[in-house]
């Protein structure tokens, strides 16, 4: 959402972004020329935060609304149930298909555009949700390549962060939620250090104490608590992926297309991502990456062993994985869709 707004802006769009309230978020948003308001939004029954959104738009009549998460979806809503305008986009992410819950949110003549972050999590909205097709598109999230560019970052720092002894091969995935996959991960690094003991697994993103504790007790029980780290959720991604000498994404559920497979991409690291959601339309062929079957300890265990076992293919892999991620998954390229996609709805109203 933060990358739309500020590409956005930067094209010379007035943009104003509505969350709830957040400190950081706000420092960035003004930083970057883009306004910032913050609404409660405590739940999609938040009758307050409708009346403060509708206030809102009445105030700056946007042309378009674009909601990214499920809350802002019902609040705007409300917001726009009397008002002819403004169009309403509605982003989805996740592949979990839509229920009678949800379902009627989406199928309401008063969104005017669905958008997906691949084809995968399309095919799933248009057949829960029975849809016309020409009302759901796919615009695939973009990487800023300046900013994950493997010649800015010290492939070092995190290492030293985090006390990593230098003749490691590390490991990384993001995510500790289990659909991430994150035990399966860590069942093929037990197996992968009985021939390479020099793995190393970092699980980045545990949110709490808890999670930490889990991972750690999780690795403990298979006998390899020397070989993995528990590290807490990071905003330096791209220092963060310059340390990796490969990253996993082991998820068997729920995913899109996963961004920091994606952003590792354009790192110029070689990628394992497992054929769920979107990520083998990224992960699109063996000279961009590996991708294997979902919660499939084995295969990811052999391909976590080609990887290390084949360093020169794999540097050779991950080239052309930059070159797939700028060619298709550029942020610039993103903003230019969403130009084109608003667009075209407030023009076929006229």
């Amino acid at each position: 959402m933060f990358q739309a707004a500020t590409g956005l802006r930067e094209r010379g769009h007035a943009v104003t972004v509505v969350s709830r309230p957040d400190d950081t978020l706000e420092v960035r948003c003004r930083e970057a020329g883009v306004d910032f308001v913050g609404l409660r939004m405590r739940n999609q029954f938040d009758l307050n935060s409708a009346r403060k959104l509708r206030g809102l738009i009445r105030e700056r009549d946007p042309h378009v609304i674009h909601v990214h998460k499920g809350v802002a979806h019902a609040l705007a809503l409300a917001a726009l149930w009397s008002r002819p305008k403004p169009a309403l986009v509605v982003n989805r992410g996740v592949s979990f298909p839509l229920d009678i819950w949800n379902r009627g949110k989406f199928r309401t003549h008063r969104v005017d555009r669905i958008v997906t972050v691949c084809e995968q999590i399309r095919r799933i909205v248009i057949k829960s949700a029975r849809l016309p097709p020409e009302k759901v598109v796919v615009i695939y999230a973009g990487t800023d390549i300046d900013l994950f560019d493997p010649e800015r970052w010290d492939p070092r720092s995190f290492w030293r962060e985090k006390n990593i002894p230098s003749d490691k091969f590390l490991i990384a995935q993001v995510g500790v939620r289990d659909w991430k996959g994150w035990k399966e991960l860590v069942d093929a690094t037990a197996d992968v250090v009985r021939s390479h003991p020099d793995a190393h697994l970092a699980l980045i993103g545990c949110r709490n104490p808890s999670e930490s504790e889990a991972v750690t007790d999780y690795a403990n029980a298979r006998g390899i608590r020397e070989h993995v780290s528990a590290v807490e959720y990071r905003t330096d991604m791209p220092s963060v992926l310059a340390a990796c000498d490969l990253v996993v994404d082991a998820s068997w559920a729920g995913t899109g297309i996963t961004g920091t497979i994606r952003e590792a991409m354009a790192m110029q690291k070689p990628v394992i991502a497992t054929d769920c959601g979107g990520n083998g339309e990224l992960v699109s062929s063996p000279d961009v990456g590996w991708l294997i079957p979902p919660r499939n300890v084995k295969a990811l265990a052999d391909a976590m062993r080609d990887v290390i076992d084949h360093r020169e293919r794999a540097s050779m892999v991950a080239r052309n994985a930059r070159r797939r991620v700028v060619r298709g998954f550029s942020k610039e390229l993103r903003i230019s869709k969403l130009e084109n996609l608003y667009s075209s709805i407030l023009d076929s109203r006229f």
